[in-house]
């Protein structure tokens, strides 16, 4: 792989423009859990209703990003970027302005349809205009740390806006970002169309049927543990993954190319991301939780309390590329992953009153993950030939969002089951606050007038524990990934080195890297 050519003032203006609707998606993320009680005053959403008003969009996004990535490398990245963030702020309006619960069900599923134009989009057009390995890595890096900045911001900015006007203001945000986009796209971003032919529909139908039966087995065995339902669902995506995998190897031009996957590195990385945001996604989802029903801080105050972490991956995404000009990506990913270990030993640690190790902790965490999202999506993405950036941009995505749900699940309903074990209910509660005390801290909160300050304190001190041997055992699988990233990719040259070389893999439609 050549080094490439050194990028200008028009690849640099496209990377800001690009930030923009990165940051959108982040935003997205995190806004919906401080406005939900608005929300819930306003339509009236039943329990069920409530679920899927949170999980709807983030569904979507998981199921149709693989088919959104190859969509774009035929009919033009930045085509579809432009009908994507067009298609985001009309779903946003429906959104803002959603007058019932199952309309705002609807828009968010189309919100996040709309989303999953504009990840692999924006990454495969960042692959294609920064052709220099060294600028592509810290571009990377940037673009993994606006979607980081957006989602921590998304607790901050969903405060202001539905405190000022109402909870839906803080969607209204996605109109002038698509205008910017719409207006900025054809003078800085180049169209980039390298495949010809349809999309198979039926692998489509496959892939989404997969996606959506894993993701949702995942979430359904973190609420109501592994019973039959989360079982037959899980088997159902199980199925229709082998499927889905045969008709590939079948297809002269498949949904996803597995021969990406010849790739030592490539593959590789991609099971460092995986573990990785595992690790992450269930120690963030804790985090929170700690900072708002232990720490006891408003949702407005623990998005401020993010901020360190968010600085601290803007500095690993941004700074590992340098770094990796140097040494290679898989000893700096290896290395950057064992300094994470001791923030997961700082939260292995915490107590009920350590609100300043627990951001500490999380804040190394974050280190790690910024350094990993760059330069494993780095690796990911060039390991492909051009004409499947869009692929393999979505691919490693895909591997991100499964990593963060599966994380929740995972040491979310492991520290569940620590906290029903180890709570002990005071006496004198009805049937239902007993329940609810026993089942969370969340609902132990709830009952705050209704019990002791010792009966809250203990609630406390039980998920502390929870959250202790939850980071214990994300700490154990962080060092596993550690260890096979050294073993499995320090044979990488340093960025820009005249022999750097990411396996890529052969085209399957004739072009050449």
């Amino acid at each position: 792989m050549s080094a490439g050519q050194s990028a200008g003032w028009r690849e640099w203006g496209g990377l800001a423009l690009l930030a923009l609707p990165t940051m959108l998606l982040g935003l997205d993320v995190t806004a919906l859990y401080l406005v939900v009680p608005g929300l819930a005053v306003d339509l009236d959403p039943t329990a069920t209703e409530t679920l899927w008003i949170m999980d709807a969009y983030g569904f979507f996004i998981a199921g149709l990003l693989i088919t959104m990535g190859t969509l774009g490398d035929r009919i033009g990245r930045r085509r579809l970027l432009m009908i994507g963030v067009t298609a985001f702020a009309a779903a946003s309006v429906l959104v803002a302005f959603a007058p019932t619960a199952l309309w705002l069900i609807a828009a968010r599923s189309l919100l996040g349809v709309a989303g999953a134009t504009l990840m692999p989009s924006t990454l495969s057009l960042i692959s294609t205009t920064f052709t220099d390995v060294r600028q592509r890595a810290l571009a990377i890096g940037i673009w993994a740390t606006m979607f980081a900045l957006g989602m921590a911001a998304g607790p901050v900015v969903g405060g202001v806006l539905s405190s000022a006007f109402w909870w839906g203001a803080v969607f209204l945000i996605a109109v002038p970002v698509a205008l910017l986009v719409l207006a900025g796209a054809p003078v800085l971003l180049p169209e980039h169309r390298t495949r010809a032919g349809r999309l198979d529909l039926l692998s489509v139908g496959l892939l989404l049927a997969a996606m959506l039966s894993i993701i949702y087995a995942i979430k359904h065995a973190a609420a109501h543990g592994m019973d039959l339902q989360a079982v037959g669902v899980f088997l159902v995506g199980g199925g229709a993954t082998v499927v889905f995998v045969r008709r590939q190897l079948r297809l002269a031009e498949p949904l996803l190319d597995m021969k990406l996957f010849t790739s030592r590195a490539f593959s590789a990385a991609l099971s460092v991301l995986l573990i990785g945001l595992v690790g992450f996604g269930g120690v963030m989802f804790l985090v929170t939780q700690y900072l708002q029903l232990v720490a006891d801080l408003s949702p407005t105050t623990a998005g401020l309390w993010m901020g360190p972490p968010a600085v601290a991956m803007l500095i690993g995404a941004i700074g590992a590329p340098l770094v990796a000009g140097r040494i290679s990506p898989g000893v700096v990913m290896a290395a950057t992953l064992a300094l994470s270990l001791a923030g997961y030993t700082l939260l292995a640690m915490a107590g009920t009153d350590s609100k300043h190790a627990v951001v500490a902790g999380f804040t190394l965490v974050y280190l790690g993950l910024g350094v990993v999202a760059a330069l494993g999506t780095d690796i990911v993405v060039g390991a492909a030939p051009p004409e499947r950036a869009g692929s393999a941009a979505a691919l490693s995505e895909t591997v991100q969002e499964l990593g963060i749900a599966i994380g929740v699940a995972l040491l979310g309903s492991f520290t569940t089951a620590i906290y029903r074990r180890s709570i002990e209910v005071p006496s004198g509660l009805s049937a239902p606050a007993a329940e609810a005390y026993g089942n969370s801290l969340s609902g132990a909160s709830s009952l705050e007038n209704q019990i002791s300050a010792d009966a809250l304190d203990h609630a406390r001190t039980v998920f502390t524990s929870g959250l202790n041997a939850a980071s214990l055992a994300a700490g154990i699988a962080i060092s596993v990934a550690s260890v096979a990233c050294f073993v499995m990719l320090r044979h990488l040259q340093p960025l820009g080195a005249a022999d750097h070389e990411a396996e890529p893999v052969a085209s399957t439609s004739g072009s050449k890297r």
